[in-house]
């Protein structure tokens, strides 16, 4: 939903879809059914979008209108703030006002920049282990970049809205094959699989397949599940073969046309678009999206309707993009007990740190506290912004004896305007309750007298004095 009275400026996109399209601007003006030079001043960002050209673009390009709203803009405007917080950049002053309108008005260069600022930042830390905003504060196992599988998985990931339209349709194909009768979910795959492809279904004990929870055997035809995994994790095994074995070529279409060069990061976005559809099997889009909102989005009742877990409904729900019949624009993130981020999903506009953690006055920290519990909190961002969030800690799958359990926190939230359609937000007081003013993280944060910072903000000069201990571990000046 985009606020009544709001100007969109949204040039850029305009003219990047047409472009992408093949269109010139009177054959994009004239399916609009508005004027080429209409078109053009609102390409070059002197007329704004209005409600009646959204929808037709919506209609026309089946597009999300929520994409010309600026979330893209902020988002991307966010990870050039945290680029520009580098030290490299120390000696020039680049204004969030500026960052702002070059993403609005040319956000092709500022991904240009991103990624050459990511290419930079590897080739640093390879080299000399310098620090920059990337080594500082990121995994360096995982790493970042472009050329990092996992993060230009996660881009491109995002670049789709976390939304695929052949997967759904797929998905809900086969629930309406395979599920006619109601049975558990799992019984009516595996008797798919055997049916359809002469698969057996097995489960095996911890000893034979220690470390695995699943190993597909493709010359005896059988898939192998651990013992160790619950039914909602069995399920959701099951259904990421269907989609490997059955849409195989499909998922190959979308990896390719997002990553056209074959390697690490294609075979990654393989998998994690066979795991996007075994979601959509587990939890069908319109009977899930309608069960979600007759129930207030109350995840532990969607879990128990449709066999999955809390973290399979939380990340569900940020995949309700489809034109027409869209969700509450989640986002979501999960952490483990050292703070870090292993994955993050965002239907909207919230500001992921890309090269660093979360700020510790997020509650999402104190879930690992309260097992079972939903903890809620309202939080700020420094540009004002208000979200609702949600935080729950989630379970992989089970251990045996002296064995490190792998334990973590999902945290998932929405804008403020959407909370009152949650039951979590029953009770409270949207509009007076104090909200926690959070950053995106330490580094980038420049928030006075936090007794929680672990770091001065990187684009603030620290200040020592002898005499004076304030709140705050550092203290710093313009």
């Amino acid at each position: 939903m985009i606020e009544a009275g709001r100007k969109i400026l949204a040039g850029a996109r305009i003219r990047r879809l047409r472009r992408e399209l093949g269109l010139s601007q009177s054959g994009m003006a004239g399916e609009l059914g508005i004027s080429t030079s209409y078109l053009n001043l609102m390409e070059r960002n002197q007329r704004p979008v209005t409600a009646q050209v959204l929808i037709r673009l919506a209609e026309a390009y089946n597009v999300d209108p929520r994409s010309f709203a600026r979330e893209e803009e902020t988002r991307l405007a966010g990870e050039m703030e945290e680029i520009f917080s580098d030290p490299v950049f120390r000696s020039v002053t680049v204004s969030k006002d500026e960052l702002r309108e070059l993403t609005t008005l040319a956000p092709s260069i500022g991904e240009a920049i991103q990624k050459l600022y990511s290419a930079y930042a590897d080739l640093r830390s390879s080299e000399s282990g310098a620090g920059s905003v990337s080594d500082l504060d990121h995994d360096r196992s995982e790493g970042v970049g472009s050329d990092n599988p996992v993060d230009r998985v996660r881009d491109l990931i995002q670049s789709a809205n976390n939304h695929f339209p052949e997967l759904e349709e797929a998905a809900e194909t086969v629930w309406n094959e395979a599920v006619p009768s109601g049975e558990p979910l799992f019984d009516a795959l595996c008797q798919r699989m055997k049916a359809n492809h002469g698969i057996k279904v097995q489960i095996f004990p911890v000893e034979v397949m220690p470390g695995s929870i699943r190993r597909f055997d493709f010359h005896r035809r059988r898939l192998m599940l651990s013992e160790m995994s619950d039914q909602a994790g069995r399920t959701f095994q099951v259904a990421y073969q269907i989609g490997l074995t059955e849409f195989g070529s499909v998922i190959g279409s979308i990896a390719g046309r997002f990553e056209p060069q074959d390697g690490p990061a294609k075979a990654l976005l393989r998998v994690s678009l066979a795991n996007y559809f075994a979601a959509a099997l587990m939890m069908p889009y319109a009977k899930f999206l309608e069960a979600a909102e007759s129930v207030d989005y109350d995840t532990d009742v969607l879990g128990a309707r449709f066999q999955a877990s809390f973290e399979q409904v939380a990340h569900r729900l940020t995949t309700l993009g489809r034109s027409g019949a869209r969700g509450i624009p989640f986002f979501l993130i999960r952490i483990d007990q050292a703070g870090n981020v292993s994955k993050r999903f965002s239907a909207g506009s919230f500001p992921f740190s890309r090269f660093g953690g979360t700020c510790p006055l997020w509650n999402i920290h104190e879930a690992f506290q309260v097992s079972g519990k939903i903890l809620t909190q309202i939080i700020e961002m420094p540009d004002g912004a208000k979200w609702f969030s949600m935080a729950r800690q989630s379970r992989r799958a089970s251990t045996g004896w002296g064995e490190a359990e792998s334990q973590f926190v999902i945290g998932l939230g929405c804008e403020l305007k959407y909370a009152h359609r949650l039951i979590y937000a029953r009770g409270i007081d949207l509009k007076s309750t104090v909200t926690t003013p959070i950053g995106v993280n330490c580094r980038l944060c420049e928030r006075p007298n936090c007794a929680q910072r672990a770091a001065p903000p990187m684009k603030r000069r620290l200040r020592i004095d002898e005499a004076v201990r304030n709140i705050s571990p550092f203290s710093f000046g313009d």
